[in-house]
């Protein structure tokens, strides 16, 4: 019960279990036992199974009609005869063959359980304590079973310790050596943030807001695309919150780590536009058929559109599934010049 194990797996394993005994203990090797047992006395009968036939070729899996009716008359060729057996000296060494068998399907009934379990909370969150911090790995006692955490599923800023309560999404359930299961956790994928999102905020569970698309640099920045098709719901506002609450505990929760929330749209370049923010943009020139998107900043705005080592711009395209150019005002007036000058000298040399 306490492991979720059903009643009849269970008596069934015992069944298993002593017909596994009998034939070890008396050097069996025909699958014709079988064994029943009377779920509410616990009463157990072992029965040999035995073919009905005319001329017996194996004593141990067939028995002659003749033998057949002395059991009962009605038996004829092709039946099939169940001869209870009264095993002896079916002693401690049987037992405890019995036993093992018992414990070995309870305990791959118990991991299969907690397979499936898990397997279901694929994308969700859960909740554990630091077990141990090595060098590659955190260790996570979820209850049940223990959930890893690799290094590349951590968060690269945030340091753990031992006891440290944790929450974390399940990113992956595998099945390891000699039928165990292993809990792969992450707190750097985007199913960690999606689902952040949803506890922070009723209208995300509730369907009424939608989170399109998510871009994250774990632990540094990250954007999220947000749409509402109730024209009602400022899905920005109610992301952010009166006073930026909402946000602020999904940002306390990831140790810092800055949100941009931006409004989906489905138009590319309003889209792009948006993606780029805080750097406010000019205009957005996009070729479909490249999913490529000039962009043209004022000079002012040229670092922060491109943002820290480019992180600000990695994270739009990543977020809009676009290639993105940016250009500052003065750079792309340079650009068309040249272009101008080339073009001027080409119609030069063709005169």
């Amino acid at each position: 019960k306490e492991r979720g194990i059903k009643k009849d797996y269970v008596i069934e394993s015992i069944e298993t279990a002593l017909v596994t005994a009998y034939k070890r203990n008396f050097d069996v090797t025909s699958d014709n036992v079988k064994i029943t047992l009377n779920r509410e006395t616990g009463e157990t009968h072992v029965y040999e199974e035995l073919n009905v036939v005319n001329e017996v070729e194996d004593w141990d899996t067939q028995i002659s009609v003749e033998d057949a009716k002395k059991i009962d008359p009605r038996y004829n060729e092709g039946d099939v005869v169940e001869k209870e057996l009264m095993p002896k000296n079916f002693g401690r060494i049987a037992a405890q063959t019995a036993k093992q068998v018992i414990v070995q399907r309870i305990r791959e009934a118990s991991r299969e359980v907690i397979f499936s379990e898990f397997n279901e909370k694929k994308g969700e969150i859960v909740s554990g304590i630091v077990q141990k911090v090595d060098k590659n790995i955190v260790v996570l006692d979820l209850g049940k079973i223990e959930g890893i955490m690799p290094i590349k599923e951590q968060i690269p800023t945030e340091h753990y310790y031992v006891n440290q309560k944790l929450r974390a999404c399940v990113a992956n359930v595998e099945k390891g050596a000699k039928g165990s299961t292993q809990i792969i956790v992450s707190r750097a994928n985007n199913d960690f943030l999606r689902k952040l999102f949803e506890l922070e905020i009723p209208e995300i569970y509730e369907g009424l807001i939608e989170i399109k698309s998510i871009s994250r640099d774990p632990g540094k920045r990250c954007k999220v695309a947000v749409y509402s098709p109730n024209e009602n719901i400022d899905p920005v506002g109610s992301c952010v919150g009166q006073k930026g609450i909402r946000i602020q505990n999904i940002i306390n929760e990831l140790s810092g780590e800055k949100i941009d929330v931006i409004e989906w749209n489905e138009d590319p370049s309003t889209y792009i536009a948006e993606a780029l923010l805080p750097a406010k943009v000019m205009a957005v020139d996009i070729k479909d058929e490249e999913r490529f998107a000039q962009v043209i900043v004022p000079d002012d705005q040229l670092s922060l559109a491109i943002g820290k080592a480019g992180q600000n711009a990695r994270l739009a395209a990543r977020l809009t599934g676009w290639k993105i150019d940016i250009k500052s005002e003065t750079q792309f007036r340079e650009m068309l010049s040249k272009q101008q000058e080339e073009s001027d000298e080409e119609t030069k040399t063709e005169e």
